[in-house]
């Protein structure tokens, strides 16, 4: 069974849209960056632009190969 603090996110994202997905896993926002990673020293956000409007997993273990998406790495 996989840890449910490292499961993905489903979010629905907006065609057109900008979004910062947190890479370093201190925001209190998950999946989404709120700015933790100044105070912490840590990685800033990954700002991507949704291709199209859907549901998507986001990654919230941060080991994935395809950020901001869930590749399963959490089952690791």
């Amino acid at each position: 069974m996989s840890d449910t603090k490292y499961s993905p996110i489903p979010v629905d994202l907006e065609a057109g849209k900008r979004y910062s997905w947190c890479s370093c896993s201190h925001s209190n926002e998950q999946p989404f960056c709120d700015g933790s990673h100044r105070t912490n020293k840590a990685t800033p956000p990954l700002v991507f632009e949704a291709e199209e409007t859907k549901e998507a997993w986001l990654c919230t273990c941060k080991q994935t190969s395809t950020p901001p998406f869930c590749d399963g790495s959490h089952n690791g």
